[in-house]
């Protein structure tokens, strides 16, 4: 596949540059599986989700927090002490710690400025080393602080990573979070999930829905776009995730009793099934007892396991989806892996084009504030 066949036209007028609020009042197209259904699409609210949703249907979401990760310094001399000039200021963006104790991968802005053996501080008690200078543009920084104090640091010192092509306002923390974010690690926020209320969660419970969560901590797998002329080529950066054991034997559960699972979000999409594809790798799904019940699932069924660790399963159209019965997620940029991601999950990229199309003609918000579709 060309990575040309995931572009499409979008005025830069349909790119939303705040959320709607209430959040629940944003546009919801709601389209089946399949490529047979364009004639009966349904153009909604979001809050009008209650109504397509059913009891006993799982909604996972990703609980990842964002924090400031996107930093602005001075390199500094060899001795620690003069600034170079104004025209030595960078940009750091953190994208995720490593395993070793106080480093950091990142980008920097403008790459040409930042060596290796350079320093950078951004404020008197925050300073990183840069180590290496990798190929494709990243490179690795050194704190002297662990992880937690970098964060901590980073939300005292930093700005919020709102995406480039939000220009208008300048956003509080807040608004770009989900309401049930809590496990600090993001760089950028899993979008689908800005639309939910807390309102909305109690018609949601109050009608059976049930809900478990998982943790994708949003890095270049999710935002880096494809640069190769092969979506084949394209190579996706692992993001670490979290699979709890309580949350996987909900997700168990709803598949051997045949109720729908519903992913909020690719991030939740990519998390459910790259565990999926680690259990069957390692052939851990066989007949089990959940709860107080035995339930006969099967090989044609996955049994999740508990997981942490590193997720970089890159979905596109022919990809066989496990877990997943359906999926909330909003209208995503051009040539990216989350349109390649949704048009599997829609049946053919052609099917999505066209849907993206109608959204368009519709004047649906596009991107992180904008709109949502409900793929089922």
């Amino acid at each position: 596949m060309k990575t040309s066949q995931f572009d499409y036209n979008l005025p830069m007028e349909r790119i939303a540059q705040r959320p709607v609020e209430p959040r629940d009042r944003s546009n919801l197209m709601i389209v089946k599986k399949g490529g047979s259904w364009l004639g009966g699409i349904k153009h909604k609210k979001f809050f009008n989700i209650v109504d397509e949703l059913k009891k006993g249907d799982l909604l996972v979401w990703n609980n990842s927090k964002v924090f400031k990760a996107r930093l602005f310094g001075e390199l500094l001399s060899k001795d620690n002490q003069s600034l170079l000039g104004h025209e030595k200021k960078v940009e750091i963006f953190l994208v995720r710690p490593m395993e070793n104790k106080g480093v950091w991968k990142a980008l920097a802005r403008p790459g040409r400025h930042v060596q290796n053996g350079a320093k950078v501080r951004f404020a008197p008690d925050f300073v990183c080393d840069v180590i290496v200078k990798e190929p494709d543009g990243t490179i690795l920084i050194q704190f002297e602080d662990d992880e937690e104090m970098v964060r901590e640091k980073a939300n005292k010192y930093g700005d919020v990573p709102i995406p480039p092509y939000v220009k208008d306002e300048v956003h509080e923390l807040e608004i770009y979070q989900t309401i049930y974010a809590k496990k600090e690690g993001s760089v950028a926020a899993p979008t689908a999930g800005f639309h939910f209320t807390p309102e909305l969660i109690d018609k949601l419970k109050a009608k059976g829905v049930e809900f478990a969560e998982v943790t994708l901590h949003v890095g270049l797998g999710t935002f880096l776009p494809v640069k190769s002329e092969r979506v084949e080529d394209h190579t996706m950066h692992s993001e670490q995730v979290e699979l709890t054991a309580e949350n996987a034997e909900k997700i168990n559960r709803a598949k051997a009793e045949g109720r729908r699972v519903i992913a909020v979000g690719t991030t939740t999409v990519r998390t459910l099934e790259g565990v999926a594809q680690l259990t069957i790798s390692n052939k851990q799904f066989n007949n089990e007892t959940i709860g107080d019940r035995r339930y006969e699932i099967g090989d044609s069924v996955v049994k999740l396991r508990p997981y942490v660790g590193e997720i970089n399963i890159f979905i596109k159209p022919g990809f066989n989806f496990k877990i997943v019965d359906g999926m909330i997620t909003n209208f995503h940029l051009p040539k990216s892996t989350l349109l390649m991601l949704v048009s599997a999950f829609a049946g053919s990229r052609q099917f999505m084009l066209k849907c993206y199309k109608k959204a368009v003609k519709k004047k649906y918000r596009f991107y992180s504030f904008g709109d949502a579709m409900f793929i089922i």
